[in-house]
């Protein structure tokens, strides 16, 4: 309305007064716990998407383990079904396994010396692809048992007579002084612990399977010279072991029974000579068994 004066007046409206420190404070504080709500929202929805959703590694372990389900999907397409379970060889291990099976063919004979193999053929034959072959071979290669043909495959390397002479002639100089040494300064009680393998040596020969022979007959040696202390002599002594194994070119595919039973009785005899602390007979039994010994 206008005065007396003619001046016009406005109605008082309040002015706001500036936000304290203690105002502004409080407004941040819930805005904060707002993104907090909403960022609680936002997680329980990706926890709950991701709990309804189909990972892969659980229909890849389902698949392996036989107990995959049909995936109902939620949009209406068609459900997902599993493959039905089958024997799989987990790749981890693949290698290893192929690697052990090629190493028994070697001691059997089934991989005849100076016979070419090539990696696809044998990874049909074992039911892999050809690359756990090909690197198995390739390990095969490094310890001298298989050369590399190229284009071709594998070779499996020709032995003869000579090459098992300078073998047992490397094992006796490190096995025979370690094992002398021993019988003068394990308790019986420790020897005695042995008993098993030894034993297991005999039945392994009286079976006639050469390679659960080789086998056990690696074991019981590893557990003597494991009580040296020493894993590289352990190592080293086993590989000479194995390579002592591998069969001759035109000799007999394996060993006859009557002579793995006569070795695994050395075995035995050693054994009981150890635990009686007779050194005489220790030191004649060992240099005998590796005079002649595979």
């Amino acid at each position: 309305m206008a005065s007396a004066r003619g001046e016009h007046t406005h109605s008082e409206v309040p002015i706001p007064r500036p936000r304290t420190e203690g105002t502004r404070s409080a407004v941040r504080t819930e805005e904060t716990r707002s993104a907090v709500r909403a960022d609680d929202v936002r997680s329980a929805v990706r926890e709950d998407a991701a709990r309804s959703a189909v990972r892969p590694d659980d229909v890849r372990s389902a698949v392996r383990t036989g107990s995959a389900r049909p995936v109902h999907a939620e949009d209406g397409r068609p459900a997902v079904r599993a493959e039905a379970a089958r024997p799989v060889v987990q790749r981890a291990s693949v290698r290893g396994q192929i690697l052990d099976a090629l190493r028994t063919a070697l001691v059997t004979g089934e991989l005849a010396p100076g016979e070419v193999y090539s990696a696809p053929a044998l990874g049909e034959r074992f039911g892999v692809s050809a690359t756990p072959v090909r690197e198995a071979m390739q390990q095969l290669a490094l310890e001298g048992a298989v050369e590399v043909v190229p284009n071709r495959g594998f070779r499996v390397i020709e032995r003869g007579t000579r090459e098992l002479a300078e073998l047992a002639e490397i094992r006796g100089l490190i096995e025979v002084p370690v094992m002398l040494r021993l019988a003068r300064t394990v308790p019986a009680a420790r020897w005695a612990e042995l008993r098993p393998l030894a034993e297991a040596t005999v039945r392994a020969a009286s079976s006639g399977c050469r390679a659960t022979y080789a086998e056990s007959d690696r074991t019981f040696h590893r557990a003597v010279l494991a009580l040296a202390g020493n894993a590289q002599l352990v190592r080293i002594a086993d590989d000479l072991h194995r390579r002592a194994q591998w069969p001759l070119v035109g000799g007999p595919v394996s060993r006859g029974r009557a002579d793995l039973v006569a070795d695994a009785a050395e075995h035995t005899a050693l054994l009981e000579a150890l635990i009686a602390d007779d050194l005489t007979v220790v030191q004649a039994l060992v240099r005998e068994h590796f005079t002649g010994a595979p």
